[in-house]
């Protein structure tokens, strides 16, 4: 049986996360679940792209991914997907576009009985799509094949022989602020080369390869596991100190 993951803006104040397990439960109680977090900002599918798209590869080829982000909306149509190995569930609004520039190897949407309605769509579709996923169903027992769904394009970094400009996507628990500026990018374009790093009001001329290069309350700057730019403070929190948030620009130059 496969693994599922869970991701959602459920928080968890409320019975909804609860409710959504019991019913993967109620269909195979052997099926292990994960959270992944269910503190994704409400209706937020860039949020929620950014932490999935983040941890997804790290858990075993065939894990089944129940993503719940804006997923009670206007939206009467919800996907089984198989992306780089993975499976996903989810709402078609978009999301999966935002996880990986790959395209899916299969896609199908869910089929629904001909009169249904549910105010919780989580439980009542996504949550035994998953099941049945990690159970070892396919995905064409699931639904009907699609060959397109709803994609939206993420905000990309632009690179050029003089600078490479991106912002923030995305700011973690401590305030660390997390970039969409690649390290194969500035790897290729600083190559023997000086630079400077500018956001906010700060300017550095050095990436970290750890946060243990600076001293508590200094400035880091370094390449994180997914290989993007992630700016914090040791021991403090960076959105806060430094006055950025999620779409605040962050650049590196080449002065010639």
């Amino acid at each position: 049986m496969a693994l599922i993951t869970f991701l959602s803006d459920f928080g968890t104040r409320d019975h909804y996360v609860a409710a959504v397990k019991a019913k993967i439960l109620s269909i195979n109680p052997g099926l292990r679940i994960i959270d992944i977090s269910h503190e994704v900002n409400y209706f937020d599918i860039a949020h929620g792209s950014s932490l999935l798209s983040a941890v997804f590869r790290d858990f075993p080829k065939g894990t089944v991914h129940l993503v719940a982000v804006d997923s009670a909306g206007n939206n009467d149509r919800f996907l089984a997907i198989s992306l780089e190995d993975h499976y996903f569930v989810g709402p078609d609004n978009g999301i999966f576009g935002l996880i990986t520039e790959k395209n899916a190897q299969n896609s199908v949407l869910l089929q629904l009985p001909k009169v249904f309605s549910s105010s919780f769509p989580a439980k009542d579709i996504l949550a035994p799509a998953a099941a049945k996923l990690a159970s070892a169903a396919s995905l064409n027992d699931l639904g009907t094949e699609i060959r397109d769904y709803k994609k939206m394009i993420p905000r990309i970094s632009r690179a050029s022989k003089k600078m490479i400009s991106g912002h923030v996507v995305h700011v973690d628990h401590y305030g660390n602020l997390i970039t969409n500026i690649k390290k194969l990018d500035f790897d290729i374009l600083s190559k023997d080369k000086v630079y400077q790093l500018t956001f906010g009001r700060e300017t550095m001329d050095k990436v970290h390869k750890s946060y243990f290069e600076t001293e508590d309350g200094d400035c880091c700057v370094l390449f994180n596991q997914q290989g993007y730019l992630e700016i914090s403070i040791n021991k403090g929190n960076a959105s806060e100190l430094l006055g950025l948030e999620v779409d605040s620009p962050v650049n590196i130059t080449f002065p010639e």
